[in-house]
């Protein structure tokens, strides 16, 4: 699987989490660089659009997103 188109524009990694470099790596491989259909966040916008993503909304928070999703 290839890197998520949101990787570099991506306000949760880029802006957020810088104060946690070791938490965002670990995150990053396994949300971004592998299988971003598992991110919250890639869901939100897939359904709804970059507007609609909230920027504290983690990558592991499903049930939150599947709430603003319905």
């Amino acid at each position: 699987m290839s890197n998520c188109e949101l990787l570099e524009t991506c306000i949760f990694f880029n802006d957020k989490m810088e104060e946690y470099p070791a938490g965002v790596a670990a995150m990053r491989r396994r949300y971004c660089l592998k299988d971003n259909s598992c991110c919250a966040r890639y869901q939100v916008f897939k359904e709804l659009g970059r507007e609609k993503v909230p920027a504290d909304l983690f990558p592991n928070d499903k049930s939150r997103a599947q709430l603003i999703i319905s």
